[in-house]
């Protein structure tokens, strides 16, 4: 008899980066302060997919997972999943132009939602999830999101819970600072060319230019038509 040894190799599943603000990627630098600072249930909530049809009721009326418990961590919840989560902290998700948005009275039991601008929607005020980058801000535009540059009220930061979490974590500010100073070496660099040029237009500008046009120039440039002449009348034959 020959025996064999079956070994079980463990594979180690990296998740993909997905474009979720505050969902860190397999490659993102992370602090341990940073995860400290914020829930353990804000990151799943944020990189949790709302709004689908509940694989446990998918024959119910009332099937669309727009629920999430902030204990339990399981992903998104229909109405009739709440049931096994009895006496655990429990939030609705709602929708606004097909973006996943959750009311600030209810957030704001749990979370510090401080330099987010919020919004009024049904008579009701809340806050977005995940970012909303904007093309372009708009014009006389004064204040803008510090993380994906949304234009915002003057007495906003972020405009997304997503948003504050990655503008208030330490490689951001770092990242930050780096790039202003990058911007300032590339500031000073084109003035240093502005400069050039301008050193440059001043030298052409001593080379002899086109002379102004003489009096005798204006005036055969001006000249005026003469009067028209007509044919006499006399040579005309008319014949019948």
């Amino acid at each position: 008899m020959i025996k064999i040894d079956q070994e079980t190799t463990v594979r180690e599943i990296k998740p993909k980066s997905r474009r979720i603000m505050g969902g860190r990627g397999p490659d993102d630098d992370y602090d341990k302060e940073d995860e400290i600072k914020w829930p353990p249930w804000l990151r799943p909530l944020l990189q949790t997919s709302f709004f689908v049809q509940c694989k446990l009721h998918a024959d119910a009326h009332k099937s669309e997972c727009n629920m999430y418990c902030l204990d339990c961590m399981t992903g998104a919840l229909c109405s009739l999943c709440l049931a096994y989560h009895k006496d655990h902290r429990a939030i609705q998700i709602r929708r606004s132009s097909y973006h996943d948005v959750i009311r600030v009275s209810e957030i704001q039991k749990f979370l510090d939602i401080t330099g987010i601008q919020t919004y009024i929607i049904n008579s009701a005020r809340i806050v977005f999830l995940n970012e909303r980058p904007q093309p372009r801000p708009g014009k006389g535009v004064t204040n803008t999101c510090q993380v994906c540059e949304r234009s915002l009220l003057d007495s906003f930061s972020f405009c997304s819970l997503g948003c504050k979490i990655v503008g208030t974590s330490k490689n951001f500010t770092k990242k930050k600072k780096m790039c202003k100073e990058t911007d300032g070496s590339s500031d000073a660099e084109s003035l240093n060319g502005v400069n050039k040029r301008s050193t440059k237009s001043k030298l052409q500008s001593f080379t002899p230019s086109t002379p102004p046009p003489t009096a005798l120039n204006y005036r055969s440039g001006k000249r005026r038509k003469g009067v028209p002449h007509r044919a006499p009348m006399g040579c005309l034959i008319i014949e019948y």
